[in-house]
């Protein structure tokens, strides 16, 4: 009988620890979900940078070129 307080410490330890390992779970799914769409919105934005540097670059180049009828 004295073995009783120990396995009843035992369950309900497990059972906070089941209880804690559920909120992490949900805690990092919503975490993954927000670093999703951080990553996303980033590379959309670095995305139009290139593309307007691209864009200068190439407008450089154009006015660097001598026109071919001069």
């Amino acid at each position: 009988m004295s073995y009783l307080p120990s396995i009843a410490l035992a369950v309900l330890g497990l059972g906070v620890l089941g209880v804690l390992a559920v909120r992490m779970a949900r805690g990092l799914r919503r975490f993954r979900s927000t670093l999703s769409m951080v990553v996303t919105n980033t590379n959309d934005r670095t995305g139009l940078i290139r593309a307007r540097a691209a864009g200068v670059r190439v407008a450089i180049d154009q006015r660097r070129r001598k026109p071919a009828n001069q």
